[in-house]
């Protein structure tokens, strides 16, 4: 649905490991570094993180998700273990099943290194 993301970072060495460490789970390959972005490409879509380009701190959305998808339950357990080791804080509830709306979701939350609000999720079937 979306051409991409962009989201912003305060140091942009540490959000490559992080999001290198964390992308790897989801078959996603390393990040290519452009000056002050990093850009993840997919067929789905770009992911990005930069630096603020006019020169204030990064802060996050409040209110916003930015949701990774995942082949499998499994996959959203390794993404976030690898999110944790990487630095990431987990928030919200354990990784798990939630229903909603007619469908079930499995679905972690963490946020990164700078506060943003990320999470892996793969839809179950009914």
């Amino acid at each position: 649905m979306f051409s991409h993301i962009m989201i912003g970072t305060n140091d942009l060495d540490k959000a490559k490991s992080f999001y290198d460490n964390l992308l790897s789970t989801l078959e996603v390959r390393p990040a290519k570094v452009d000056g002050h972005r990093i850009f993840y490409f997919t067929k789905t879509g770009v992911f990005s993180v930069t630096k603020p380009i006019n020169g204030e701190p990064a802060t996050c959305a409040n209110g916003g998700t930015i949701g990774f998808a995942a082949n499998s339950p499994e996959q959203v357990d390794k993404w976030h273990a690898a999110g944790v080791a990487a630095g990431g804080a987990p928030i919200e509830n354990p990784p798990g099943i939630r229903e909603g709306a007619g469908n079930k979701l499995y679905i972690a939350y963490l946020r990164d290194l700078d506060g943003n609000k990320i999470c892996a999720m793969h839809r179950m079937p009914n």
